[in-house]
């Protein structure tokens, strides 16, 4: 007996696998932390808990939302994007998913077929390429390393475009760098693809989380001839603490958004109707709970960049946004792991430092950056300062 080729394939998410690890060494009794999972360490504000309770009360626990999403949290969605980020979308044009990860995933098989290229910057969130390939298409990678902030440029946007070219993906702010393009940047990249037979995957999940009064925008509101190519994605998992909630969201062009929701119509149907009712809590409700927690990210982000950058040897980008850092360790890398590694440095890397001084970080590779790691700050100050005193002994020797 034999699985598909399809099936065989697909990588499993190394993020996914650092966290588990990280949690069964916890679960042996192990002093373990972790710096690997991109979750909020805050509970799911009150308001948005209370209307969750309030939906299995009222009886709305049944098949009877629609396989697209709840009436009530489309126009939610679409009040929001009009409101923080000046977009227009009706209704029809919004998808409601179960998380923003599977929003990806069926747009990336509603646009791409067999042959077709997709172009993705480097770092990359790891579900991407898998996605990307899934649907039978071709990774077509830009590298931006540190050296150029993790960003890519104009001319290697138009350099990697091609004739086979019909999906380009932005992340920003990033998941794993932390990196914002600014406004300015932005347009420069909408140039290359405007009017082009490209559709654009425009990941804005960690929009609310940008810092330092960086000038940045929505991708569509750049040019008027943007919406008829671009999608935007989000989520409630990061903004409100809402991981585990499964609520994610597609807006774009009516013909793409109807195929995502017919292809939901035969594989989850809609996402959990008291996660939809919760959501819309979330998306009408007080802002002070999200106020919060940015301010505590905000801080925690000032203290591990700075933490990093004052390590000999490690070099680190200061995140403006999402709750990422990404330091790049590989100066240090022969002299920690050897000159005798196989394979991935960063994957070594993270390992020994996992196993000797028990602090979880996901390897670079997983981003398709080897010679960094990421270290997320969504968990508290004192295990931030914990950690990255661990981190700093281990790297001292």
């Amino acid at each position: 007996m034999q699985i598909s080729k399809r099936a065989a394939g697909i990588q499993p998410s190394m993020t996914l696998a650092t966290s588990a690890k990280a949690k069964a060494m916890k679960a042996a009794g192990l002093d373990v932390v972790g710096f690997g999972a991109g979750e909020p360490d805050f509970k799911t504000p009150p308001h948005i808990c209370d209307a969750a309770v309030q939906a299995v009360r009222d009886g709305h626990h049944g098949y009877i939302v629609p396989a697209s999403g709840l009436a009530e949290l489309k126009e939610a969605v679409a009040g929001y994007l009009a409101r923080k980020c000046g977009l227009s979308y009706a209704p029809p044009e919004v998808c409601i998913t179960t998380g923003g990860k599977y929003a990806l995933f069926e747009a990336c098989l509603s646009v791409l077929n067999p042959g077709d290229e997709a172009v993705l910057p480097a770092p990359y969130w790891v579900s991407y390429p898998e996605q990307i390939r899934f649907a039978g298409a071709e990774v077509v990678v830009i590298q931006a390393g540190a050296e150029q902030g993790f960003k890519i440029t104009p001319g290697q946007l138009a350099a990697a475009v091609t004739e086979k070219t019909r999906l380009f993906i932005l992340n920003s702010p990033s998941n794993p760098t932390g990196v914002v393009y600014t406004r300015e940047e932005l347009a420069g990249l909408a140039e290359v693809v405007a009017g082009r037979g490209v559709w654009v995957f425009s990941d804005e999940i960690y929009n609310e989380l940008v810092y330092d009064a960086v000038d940045t925008c929505s991708f569509v509101t750049l040019r008027d001839d943007l919406p008829a190519q671009t999608i935007t994605f989000g989520g409630a998992s990061k903004t409100w603490a809402m991981t585990g909630w499964r609520i994610g969201w597609a807006a774009g062009p009516q013909e793409v958004i109807g195929a995502i929701g017919r292809l939901q119509s035969q594989s989850t149907s809609g996402p959990t109707s008291i996660a939809q009712y919760a959501a819309v809590a979330a998306l009408t409700g007080p802002e002070e709970p999200t106020r919060a927690m940015y301010e505590q990210f905000d801080r925690r982000r000032l203290y591990m960049a700075g933490r990093l950058s004052a390590m000999d040897g490690v070099t680190c980008v200061r995140p403006q946004g999402a709750f990422y850092t990404f330091p790049d360790f590989s100066a240090l890398y022969d002299r920690v792991l050897g000159a005798d590694v196989e394979g991935s440095k960063s994957v070594a890397f993270a390992d020994k430092v996992l196993d000797e001084v028990h602090v979880a970080v996901v390897p670079g590779a997983a981003f398709g950056d080897d010679a960094c790691c990421r270290l997320s700050f969504a968990t508290s100050m004192r295990e931030i300062e914990k950690g990255l005193d661990r981190l700093e002994g281990f790297l001292r020797g």
